[in-house]
């Protein structure tokens, strides 16, 4: 199964399990994430989730073979706009776990989280304008209210990877663990369930509302899209598979 789910007493873990890919979010992946929580949000039993990765990574992005596929048309239908919306309308505090690398989609799903626990060997990143595109999940956009116009120009630009000490540095995660991230977010898990879940589930609402009024999530989306039939993104996909270093030509 490419999504464990173990439920705990209060809160429910939720694993992306696909450790040969490092945990890259697949359409499939991303939906079956967003079905279980869609469950998990009419479940009075569980008032928190956790997500994590199997096997030391958290997720190296999406899915390579997929985006090499997509032009603009297939990026405007795309099913996983529908994923990630019902992913960010889940209305319990929800947790990643972050361990290894967490790029691209994958740290746009952690972003995505109301806290980030990031263990020791964490390393996260947008490297998308490194394959000719941009965030498509809204990643730049959350990672600019959390760090500023620098930082997120910093990273976005150069696609460059930052490590746990650094992004703890930041303010992109407020936990961090000496080892492993797990142990710390079950914890921190085990302590949310105990709260009184309507104030958490409307607290909750009215941060996400505050923050995320302030962004232009449709804007990067548009320009996501659009790059989806560039020859650019097909070099650059082509230079990660080759593993080679891209020549882009702005066309």
């Amino acid at each position: 199964m490419e999504l464990l789910i173990s439920p705990r007493e209060g809160w429910t873990l939720l694993t992306l399990n696909r450790p040969a890919a490092r945990n890259a979010v697949t359409t499939v992946l991303l939906g079956a994430l967003a079905d279980r929580l869609d469950q998990l949000a009419a479940d009075p039993a569980c008032r928190v989730v956790v997500v994590t990765g199997a096997e030391g990574n958290f997720a190296a992005g999406a899915d390579i073979d997929e985006i090499a596929t997509k032009g603009s048309a297939e990026g405007a239908a795309d099913p996983r706009k529908g994923h990630w919306a019902r992913v960010r309308a889940f209305p319990k505090p929800l947790i990643a776990a972050v361990d290894g690398f967490a790029l691209g989609g994958g740290f746009e799903l952690a972003l995505m989280a109301d806290a980030m626990v990031l263990g020791a060997t964490a390393r996260v990143g947008l490297p998308e304008t490194s394959l000719g595109i941009l965030p498509g999940a809204g990643g730049g956009q959350r990672l600019l209210a959390l760090v500023g116009r620098a930082r997120a120009s910093r990273m976005v630009l150069t696609g460059e990877i930052i490590d746990a000490p650094t992004a703890l540095a930041w303010g992109i995660a407020a936990w961090g663990a000496e080892g492993p991230a797990l142990p710390v977010a079950e914890t921190l898990a085990a302590t949310l369930a105990s709260r009184a879940p309507l104030a958490l589930r409307t607290a909750k609402r009215a941060l996400v509302t505050g923050d995320e009024t302030r962004l232009d999530l449709a804007g990067e989306r548009a320009g996501f899209e659009a790059l989806l039939a560039t020859a650019d993104k097909a070099e650059g996909i082509a230079a990660f598979r080759e593993k080679r270093k891209p020549l882009f030509r702005g066309e």
